[in-house]
């Protein structure tokens, strides 16, 4: 029989370490960035939230000194003196929000479609009330709405006076210090903040989908019905939120225009804190003021249907 010879066995292979990692350079970098962000909303947003949340509990007087004492009450007694200045806050701002809409909607659509070469010159107009004073624009509005004046005699020869007058917006042949008066600071003071987010969200509209449109032989009516406006509802409920939440809390329109038959939540919430010095009803008013925003705002998003927000 043939010898059977074994094979050798063979060498054990050389350990061989595990590749090391390449150290990931600049792994802190985003986090750096945003830490002035941080730093910046935890210094001037969230300590005074959380200092007027203490305040709006506290009791005393500013001779003796305010001390914590959890007294809740506070906001209901905030709420049940002044609620007809929150419903009047919120039917104010409504209103303007709808008149910057309806104005707004059709200068973005035009500069966005329709502007040409005079794009930029009619964005410069849009922008333009940002060159002045906040009060100095709301202070101009006191010369426009003047009595006997121009705009006040072409709605009283247009009889547009005695509709407004029957729906107690205006006095007589009289517009300042009326609620239409505070509504038209609103709508002229905020109405950029709404035209800026429509005009951005139908400029993204491809207007391949307009001559797609027109192929099919769709009526203007219906391009609009069907595209133009179901693709720009982002801009939509971008502007409506930056013009209603600030008009909501807005003091300056309803103390330069108005009465004091017309005054509103941040009327009550700077006579507070500034002249008769009761800050727990005024830190009150206030967290009762961003809570129903907060709810309706949340409410709105929900039901329009859409989370892309420009």
């Amino acid at each position: 029989m043939a010898a059977v010879t074994e094979a050798p066995p063979l060498a054990p292979a050389p350990e061989t370490k595990p590749p090391r990692r390449p150290r990931r350079r600049g792994r802190w970098t985003p986090y750096l960035l945003l830490l002035p962000g941080l730093l910046w909303l935890l210094v001037f947003f969230a300590l005074p939230v959380i200092y007027q949340a203490s305040t709006s509990v506290q009791t005393g007087s500013l001779e003796e000194g305010y001390r914590v004492t959890w007294h809740f009450a506070t906001y209901w007694d905030a709420l049940s003196e002044y609620w007809p200045q929150f419903v009047r806050s919120v039917l104010y701002a409504a209103s303007a929000t709808v008149l910057c809409l309806l104005l707004g909607y059709p200068l973005a659509y035009l500069i966005a479609f329709r502007a040409g070469r005079w794009r930029n010159l009619i964005m410069i107009l849009v922008i333009a009330p940002f060159f002045t004073s906040f009060l100095i624009r709301t202070l101009a509005w006191k010369t426009i709405l003047a009595d006997g004046g121009p705009v006040v005699g072409v709605l009283d020869a247009l009889h547009v006076l005695d509709v407004t007058s029957w729906l107690g917006w205006t006095a007589g042949d009289r517009v300042l210090a009326t609620p239409l008066a505070v509504v038209c600071g609103l709508t002229y003071n905020f109405l950029p903040f709404m035209i800026l987010p429509l005009y951005t969200s139908l400029e993204r509209i491809d207007p391949r989908l307009h001559e797609a449109a027109n192929d099919l032989y769709a009526r203007p009516s219906t391009t609009f019905r069907k595209v133009t406006l179901p693709l720009s509802m982002p801009g939509v409920v971008s502007g409506t939120l930056l013009t209603f939440i600030p008009a909501t809390g807005d003091y300056v329109n309803a103390d330069l225009l108005g009465s004091t038959d017309t005054r509103m939540v941040g009327n009550v919430i700077q006579s507070q804190f500034l002249r008769i010095l009761d800050y727990p009803t005024a830190a009150a008013l206030s967290f009762i003021l961003m809570a129903a925003i907060l709810f309706m705002v949340t409410f709105y998003i929900r039901k329009s249907g859409t989370e892309d927000l420009v």
